[in-house]
């Protein structure tokens, strides 16, 4: 894909009021903060109320994108949820969020890519937006995986939370110099045995989410660097013109490896896992989000998105802020 008008108008993320530690886990399952901390860097997480869904933590997001922005609901054109925990099977949470914010026009859908789901979602907002006339898109990454997760396995409880986030987007190039630089994205469905979880209504007998932890790291810390050369390669640009790397918050030590394979400054790699855990498809947004909440990342700065895990999948998308 070539560079294109794609300016980020707004950013926000929703995460539940509930914040569980390591030690509250540590008393119903065999583990302990110090083992939690020192293979995965996660402290804390947060978790869903009863009366909190991928829905209606997706649509606080989209509110606030709105109120943000500026926009108004019926100027939306797309709206697209990336997720592996939706509400239903149908409708998709994209509707849901389209019929709670009154956004009549939008056209709404769900993407289902795991961890690199919002990734895959810039891309096809992307490719959406390219070559029609000025348009407004949203892009939501939400999760609860708390119902996902077997609460005495430590090798996924440990790991998981639940919250959204997102971005309002436009390619009007008169609303702000924003650019989609490039991308690469790649898909590894021979060996998405190793993250699994439940269909919904399905019939197999486990109703959890299980991970080969260690097949999964390696995948991480081979292909995520090779995903992040190629993007930055195919926008045109070098490893140090980029100024942030916001990847996918599965495990700290995941970050850092890849940031000594590219020989690049960890610094250049904003972290949220340590209070937020590994939220999936809402992991990149949050941290997005934050980021430019805290005025760490400024118009004009170059940076590479990289999602990664369930698929098993990855993807790189090289923006211009």
């Amino acid at each position: 894909m070539t560079s294109q008008p794609f300016t980020i108008l707004a950013a926000a993320h929703e995460l539940p009021c509930r914040v569980v530690t390591n030690d509250e886990l540590a008393a119903q399952m065999d583990t302990s903060d110090e083992w939690i901390r020192q293979r995965t860097g996660i402290h804390t997480r947060h978790i869903a109320a009863p009366d909190q869904t991928t829905s209606t933590l997706s649509t606080s997001v989209a509110q606030k994108l709105l109120h943000q922005s500026g926009v108004a609901p019926d100027q939306i054109s797309y709206i697209l949820v990336a997720t592996m925990s939706p509400d239903y099977a149908t409708p998709a949470t994209a509707a849901q969020v389209q019929g709670n914010i009154g956004a009549t026009n939008a056209v709404a859908f769900d993407l289902s890519a795991a961890c690199s789901g919002f990734v895959y979602g810039l891309h096809v907002m992307a490719k959406l937006l390219v070559g029609a006339a000025p348009g407004y898109g949203i892009v939501l990454g939400g999760e609860t995986l708390s119902r996902l997760v077997d609460w005495q396995d430590r090798s996924t409880a440990v790991l998981f939370g639940d919250g959204a986030g997102g971005v309002l987007v436009t390619n009007d190039p008169a609303a702000g110099n924003g650019q989609y630089l490039g991308d690469d994205l790649h898909t590894l469905g021979d060996q998405g045995a190793y993250l699994t979880a439940r269909q919904l209504g399905g019939s197999d007998p486990d109703p959890y989410l299980r991970m080969n932890g260690r097949k999964v790291y390696s995948f991480a810390t081979r292909h995520v660097p090779r995903s992040l050369t190629a993007g930055v390669t195919q926008a045109g640009l070098s490893l140090t013109a980029v100024d942030y790397f916001l990847l996918h918050q599965a495990n700290a030590r995941i970050i850092q490896q890849v940031a000594k394979e590219l020989d690049q400054p960890l610094a250049k790699f904003p972290q949220n896992i340590a209070t937020v855990g590994n939220t999936a498809a809402a992991s990149e947004p949050i941290l997005l989000s934050t980021e430019i909440a805290d005025r760490r990342i400024q118009r004009g700065q170059t940076l590479a998105l990289c999602g990664f895990g369930g698929g098993l999948t990855v993807g790189t998308v090289i923006l211009r802020y």
